[in-house]
């Protein structure tokens, strides 16, 4: 069985001038995980530290301004920012405000030019003096501007009160009237809606067409003044993108860089490090690191037995486990529930395989298995992204293969079993008489299904068994692996508790099909192994070497063994009887399977356009919502029938430093 991968402590004493490379180094590596404990910062530190993340912040000002968006993985060949890099990123940046300052100038000037034409075009059609409208004894009237965007407003909260005009077609001036009576009315909301009063001269007697030509001509050469420099920074923009791209990447690992070497112990020339790193890659590890700082440089390497703080319990050796690309995609699941201890049996294979073949015994249909694998293999190609959930694009490949074979066999394809008819004759064929499908799953009037529901609920059992017994023997093995044979012996979930489980099910097995009656024996055996599954906590203290054998005295071990023997009996059966729901789930969906199939028979069959759309919904809600519920069954299956059996105590994950943009 696969181990979680062994793990080496590398010292390190490296040089200040050498210091830098050594961190870039490591972070590009993404395989050494600090032991040293990473000090608060000790505040900035001198010369070009300061000013990478100065040039970072910059950098990342203009891209947001500029609306360029880089992808992590976009295959620049980063390296912490040399002076040239420097140089380069200042004639960039020089170049960027000498563009900023004259679009702020242009834009600035157009606005000016546009809101003296608005308030002309306000006034255009006032041809007679100002101040003969203010001379009607009856009327108030007060001229101003407001947002736009709350003309309507205004206009509905004045209401009767008053009247209210746009002066423009922008809304932006406006012309309040009302009766002297009711001019505090409308004061107050026009108030209310930032009024502001423009004075108009007494003699104002409109704007002369000549004048209101001008400015509209003006008006059109600001305008396209501000398009025309819009379109030299879209060009800067494009002309630069690769330049801001490399540079950004190269700042964002130069102010990481300082960042942890704020943090790192250190005297006035050297810096102390230690970390963890795989032990596969120590020696090349170290041979990279002389290599890099010619030789200036101590570097000494510790088996984790050899490390004090692991020794003494208080430090975790960090977990990392190696697998190929679709085993990999199944870690996540076991380090959401808790990291494997070091140097115990890695249950990832295990997952993966298990996952794969529960979805699939669940969710049998060839063609919506087919769609899920393609949908993987376009997720594991990027032509679908879907953020970090691209990742798990081997597992959609997965499931949807082993729903594909499941569908073969109960004749499923897209809610239908007419199209997999020819293929299950020809195999059928093979052993005897020709018949379809291989494994009669939907509802039916025939004896045989009756028959057949019991066979999967049979199997779904069986496979129950199977998942149940691999994880007492990773149990028994892992605490014989760490030393502990008392626990791996007696208890529930050790060698006691496994015997009595297996002796069990294989009682009722010789009762049930063979027709055995029980002999003194099998109540020996059953009786034996119970007791060490249910009072074994004295005998695993005394195999384990620790003392008092009875840590709280006779009546404590008895009474605790009372309960611990109904919890066993009551815990293996609900493990056991809780694989009846992966069979429950299969027939439900040959059941939807079924009901889609009628609906589509019902508005004229799979030919007909009302068909095929009920086909193309039916298949849709089955793929996405029984597709996350059977993979939450699936989930929970894992975490509370397979892993209980042997996740006693979590480790620590390895999570090496790498750089971050």
């Amino acid at each position: 069985m696969a181990r979680t991968a062994q793990m080496k402590l590398i010292e390190l004493m490296v040089l200040k001038e050498d210091i830098s490379k050594v961190i870039e180094f490591i972070g590009k590596k993404e395989s050494f995980q600090f032991q040293t404990k990473l000090s608060e910062k000790r505040g900035e530190t001198e010369g070009t530290q300061n000013l990478d993340r100065d040039f970072f912040e910059k950098l990342q000002s203009i891209c947001t301004t500029l609306n360029l968006v880089f992808e992590s993985d976009s295959g620049l060949e980063v390296t912490v920012p040399s002076d040239k890099d420097r140089e380069e990123a200042s004639h960039l940046f020089k170049a960027y405000d000498e563009l900023s300052d004259r679009i702020k100038e242009i834009s600035q000037e157009a606005e000016k030019i546009n809101n003296a034409y608005k308030e002309a075009l306000s006034f255009a059609n006032l041809k007679v003096p100002y101040s003969e409208l203010e001379h009607f004894s009856f009327l108030s009237m007060k001229i101003g501007k407001i947002d736009p965007k709350d003309f309507d407003a205004l206009k509905e909260a004045v209401g009767g009160k008053g009247v209210i005009l746009s002066l423009g077609e922008d809304k932006s001036h406006v012309l309040a009237a009302s009766s002297k009576k009711g001019r505090f009315a409308v004061d107050t909301e026009l108030k209310n809606f930032n009024f502001i009063e423009m004075e108009i001269p007494k003699d104002f007697n409109g704007v002369p067409d000549d004048v209101l030509e001008s400015l509209k001509n003006k008006k059109a050469a600001a305008d396209k003044a501000v398009e025309e420099i819009i379109k030299e920074r879209d060009n800067f923009a494009e002309t630069h993108k690769e330049k801001l791209n490399k540079l950004s990447a190269s700042f964002a690992m130069g102010t990481q860089v300082s960042d942890i070497i704020n943090k790192l112990e250190s005297t006035e020339l050297v810096y102390h490090i230690t970390g963890w790193v795989p032990a596969k890659e120590c020696n090349e590890y170290m041979t990279s690191l002389d290599q890099l700082t010619e030789g200036r440089i101590a570097i000494r390497q510790y088996e984790p037995f050899e490390v004090p703080s692991v020794l003494s319990g208080k430090e975790q050796v960090p977990v990392k486990l190696s697998h190929g690309k679709f085993v990999r995609s199944f870690e996540r699941m076991i380090f959401s529930y808790g990291s494997p201890v070091y140097g115990t049996i890695d249950p990832t294979p295990f997952v993966a395989i298990f996952f794969t073949f529960l979805f699939g015994f669940m969710f049998g249909d060839f063609g919506q298995g087919l769609f899920i694998a393609l949908f993987g293999v376009l997720m594991n190609c990027k032509v679908i992204k879907v953020g970090g959930w691209n990742k798990f694009a081997p597992i959609f490949i997965g499931v949807g293969c082993t729903s594909s074979i499941m569908g073969l066999l109960t004749g499923e394809c897209f809610s239908g079993e007419k199209i997999l008819e020819p293929f299950a004759e020809f195999v059928t064929g093979l052993f005897g008489t020709p018949h379809a499908p291989i494994i009669h799953m939907m509802p039916s009037s025939d004896p045989n299904s009756i028959r057949t529901m019991f066979t999967v609920f049979g199997v779904a059992m069986g496979v129950g068994f199977i998942i149940n017994s691999i994880g007492l023997i990773i149990n028994i093995i892992n605490n014989f692996i760490r030393k502990r044979p008392g626990d791996a012996l007696f208890g529930k979930t050790g060698l006691a508790g496994a015997l009595w489980f297996w002796y069990v099910i294989a009682l009722v097995i010789r009762v049930a099909a063979f027709k055995h009656s029980i002999a003194v024996y099998d109540w020996v055996i059953i009786g034996v192994t119970m007791f060490f599954s249910a009072f074994g906590e004295p005998f695993e203290r005394l195999a384990n070497g620790q003392s008092p054998v009875l840590e709280n005295g006779v009546g404590a071990m008895i009474i605790g063994g009372i309960v611990e023997l109904i919890e066993v009996i009551s815990t293996y059966l609900s493990n056991t009887m809780s694989f009846i729901r992966v069979g429950a789930f299969a027939l439900s969906h040959a059941v939807l399977g079924f009901l889609v199939h009628t609906l589509t028979e019902m508005v004229g069959g799979a030919a007909s356009p009302g068909g095929i759309g009920v086909l193309i919904v039916g298949n849709g809600i089955i793929i996405v919502l029984e597709g996350m519920i059977v993979a939450i069954q699936c989930i929970r299956l894992q975490y509370y029938e397979f892993f209980s059996k042997f996740y006693k105590e979590t480790g620590r994950e390895f999570i090496p430093f790498k750089f971050e943009y």
